[in-house]
């Protein structure tokens, strides 16, 4: 069996398909670089350092609910190892400062935050700690104190729909870090978490910095994910941190391959041009745009993307930040709120049976599909309009409980009665988002030219 057929038959466990649909969601960095004005602290800045004055996270969230985002990912505790709930395991953290007493509990008014504004929770995790001794003890004691610390993280805080492990630790550790301890916890406490960025569910980009590849594939070689014992591949191995290989998925690049594992794509990009808060930053967040364009070039091209967010020392989102996100909230509404499909007649070349009809690419449930017969190799979708429309996006989704197939496609357009091109592209996966310039014309037509054993299409959208 070729190397793509194999690929072609690897699919998604329900977590990683809940995680996938989430597509677009913050992460607020909060906690004691907030108050030093570091990126990296060092561990020494007194418990005393951390006082926020009038903390609201619910306006942390209420501001990611209106940027569009589906979830909310919390800075448990950074590098320094400053925690930001109330934890039995050390002394390093919000109960010895003395913002409410000692008494306050960032993790779970994030938390509390998030189901009023009907955001899925996420947590931060890091595995470097510069404060706690066990870390430069080579017996190993830090995987006891450090699962400890993520058992009290998920089992208090209610559901959680990812983990984001951060592996980072600069060469530092002396011992052995126990991920397969660490996964097989998280597996039993939170089965419906997904564990990314060092995990098994969710593959990250291989930069910070918002570079993303032209085509992405979830089903990869092994040797670019983790596996569930926690070894760590090859891939990741050999390449110096920040480091990404630009095609990992397409046949070329997987040619020679034997085992594959499903490790979809995910970007973090911060808002400002720090991960923490810095005054100096207040005026140099991303515009509207910027980040507009940059969900088009993640969650468009089959990746999550996490955007980076730094409330001030107040505890509070910069007005500036807020307005940002109500405008993209904004776009994103105006620009998908509508599919133009909906007021067309769309057919198809061919249809595999009953079940897989071309009418189910209209509808948005996420569990029907259309599917063309084996023998109809350039399968085609065409969608006539009662009248002419203008749009300049047309998105496209593969039925990935099913894994993920497609490899060539070409969009076009009717003008004067001749078939023009609109958009070519290569893989689809979760979702892809087909752009160009506004267009008007009665008619669409799709025609798939390449793909790996079967096309299941979950919805098509015109907007």
């Amino acid at each position: 069996m070729k190397a793509y057929e194999i690929a072609a038959g690897v699919k998604p466990t329900d977590r990683q398909y809940s995680w996938q649909e989430t597509e677009f969601y913050g992460i607020v960095y909060y906690g004691m670089n907030t108050f030093t004005g570091k990126e990296i602290g060092d561990g020494f800045a007194v418990p005393e350092t951390f006082c926020p004055e009038n903390i609201d996270t619910d306006q942390w969230a209420e501001s990611i609910k209106l940027g569009g985002m589906k979830g909310v990912i919390i800075t448990a505790k950074h590098y320094d190892g400053f925690c930001c709930w109330q934890t039995e395991t050390t002394d390093y953290g919000v109960k010895n400062s003395n913002w409410l007493e000692g008494k306050g509990d960032i993790v779970k008014m994030v938390q509390e935050s998030a189901e009023k504004f009907s955001l899925k929770f996420g947590i931060y995790m890091p595995v470097w700690d510069k404060h706690e001794k066990y870390f430069k003890d080579p017996s190993g004691k830090y995987n006891i104190f450090f699962q400890k610390q993520l058992e009290e993280l998920l089992t208090n805080y209610g559901d959680i729909f990812a983990l984001w492990l951060d592996d980072r630790c600069d060469d530092e550790m002396v011992f052995d870090f126990d991920y397969k301890g660490v996964y097989s916890l998280v597996r039993r406490l939170q089965p419906d978490c997904a564990i990314v960025f060092r995990g098994p569910d969710g593959r990250w980009v291989g930069n910070g910095k918002g570079v993303t590849r032209q085509e992405e594939w979830s089903s990869v070689p092994a040797s670019y994910s983790f596996a569930e014992d926690g070894s760590v591949p090859f891939s990741v191995k050999k390449k110096k941190y920040g480091q990404m290989e630009t095609d990992i998925g397409s046949r070329k690049a997987i040619r020679g391959e034997t085992n594959f594992l499903w490790a979809p794509c995910e970007v973090n990009y911060p808002m400002r041009p720090h991960w923490f808060y810095r005054k100096d930053d207040d005026y140099l967040a991303k515009t509207k745009d910027k980040i507009l364009d940059m969900y088009y070039r993640t969650v468009g091209n089959n990746s999550n993307l996490m955007l980076g967010l730094a409330p001030d020392k107040k505890g509070r989102l910069h007005d500036t930040d807020v307005q940002i996100l109500k405008a993209l909230g904004h776009d994103l509404k105006i620009i998908f709120g509508y599919n133009l499909l909906k007021d067309g007649k769309v057919t198809a070349t061919s249809t595999l049976d009953a079940f897989s009809k071309i009418e189910n690419v209209i509808t948005q449930d996420g569990g029907s599909f259309w599917s063309p017969l084996p023998s109809d190799k350039k399968p085609e979708i065409t969608i006539n309009f009662n009248k002419t429309e203008m749009f300049d996006k047309v998105i496209l989704k593969e039925n990935i409980r099913n894994g993920q197939h497609i490899e060539d496609f070409t969009v076009f357009i009717k003008v004067k009665n001749r078939w023009k091109k609109f958009y070519r592209g290569s893989a689809v996966g979760h979702k892809k988002i087909c752009t160009g310039k506004p267009v008007e014309t009665d008619a669409v037509k799709i025609v798939f030219t390449k793909y790996r054993k079967l096309i299941e299409i979950s919805l098509i959208q015109i907007n």
